[in-house]
């Protein structure tokens, strides 16, 4: 019997099969490119080459787009990204202490005690330090973004970089370049300029204790993770799956619900990699944001929304 976890996020849709003992046997890291239901068919697509309907057990959501995912594919478990990236982290280590988790388009701060989240804080409106704007330096720098991380650590004397603002802190490396600094030193200092702002607003007031699990995309930056460790004065552990953690999680939640309610799993199957969902979007005049939200329907009916960062139009389906 296997379990699926899905974490849909505005940049990327993770997708897992886990075993019984919860050991990833399969992850996919998709782009969402505003078109959740559209990666998970592309995902579905692929698992149902290498598995069958009848052997998942169960199947969990997470993510800003969770309750649509949950609504259309048939969801057991629906649950926030902090408790998914908890539980993820805790089945790896009992000791985590702390969670530092930074994707596209958001970060956040996890704090455990004795396998309990006591607090936690989200930061979803400074781009600065978040994956998009590390994609937009290494592609302004012409530096593959994997290897960013590297050239921050062939750096031995890091330039200071503005970090406060997303807009500030490209300014600043500009002028830096223009001084005619080496461009490991600029990526190094804002690699530290980034942990700093995190730091200072996500991190704010919180107790970083060991042991500390970095997680999300930003972890594969190698730079981010030497930052941090100088910065809080400890190891930072990057888990295998770190850019998998929140679908992981969702699929471990969505095995205990069931193994609590011995009810038979909601899956609707693979088969719906081929149905057809239209989408149209709309602006969000809720407030300053105004978000560009997703509409998605299926055969006339409304099934749900997805791109709002505060949660009013994506937390619900709409049927």
């Amino acid at each position: 019997m296997y379990y699926l976890g899905i974490d849909v996020g505005s940049v990327s849709t993770d997708i897992v099969i886990l075993n019984e003992e919860l050991k990833v046997l399969e992850g996919l890291y998709l782009k969402t490119r505003g078109k959740p239901i559209n990666a998970i068919q592309e995902g579905f697509r692929i698992l149902k080459n290498k598995y069958s309907e009848e052997e998942i057990g169960a199947v969990g959501t997470t993510g800003s787009g969770r309750q649509i995912a949950a609504y259309i594919i048939g969801g057991d478990a629906v649950k926030n990204e902090i408790t998914a990236h908890a539980v993820a982290a805790l089945n790896l280590d009992k000791e985590v202490s702390t969670i530092i988790e930074i994707g596209g388009q958001d970060s956040k701060i996890i704090t455990i005690k004795n396998n309990i989240v006591t607090d936690f804080a989200m930061n979803t409106v400074c781009a600065a330090g978040t994956g998009s704007f590390l994609d937009r330096q290494a592609e302004r720098l012409e530096i593959p973004i994997e290897k960013f991380g590297e050239y921050a650590l062939r750096s031995t004397t890091p330039v200071r970089i503005a970090g406060r603002c997303a807009v500030f802190a490209e300014s600043d490396m500009i002028h830096k370049q223009q001084l005619g600094y080496k461009e490991e030193d600029i990526i190094a200092g804002l690699c530290e300029a980034l942990v700093r702002n995190y730091l200072n607003n996500v991190g704010k007031g919180k107790e970083i204790k060991s042991k500390v699990f970095f997680q999300g995309g930003v972890a594969a930056n190698k730079g981010m993770k030497a930052a941090f460790e100088k910065a809080i004065g400890c190891e930072v552990y990057v888990p295998k799956s770190y850019n998998l953690m929140g679908a992981i999680g969702a699929g471990i939640i969505a095995s205990s619900t069931i193994s609590k309610t011995k009810e038979k799993t909601k899956f609707k199957g693979f088969k719906l990699s081929e149905f057809k969902f239209a989408s149209k979007s709309f602006e969000c005049d809720g407030c300053s944001n105004k978000c560009e939200v997703i509409k998605i329907g299926a055969q006339g009916v409304n099934v749900g929304c997805f791109g709002d960062r505060c949660g009013k139009w994506s937390q619900k389906a709409v049927i």
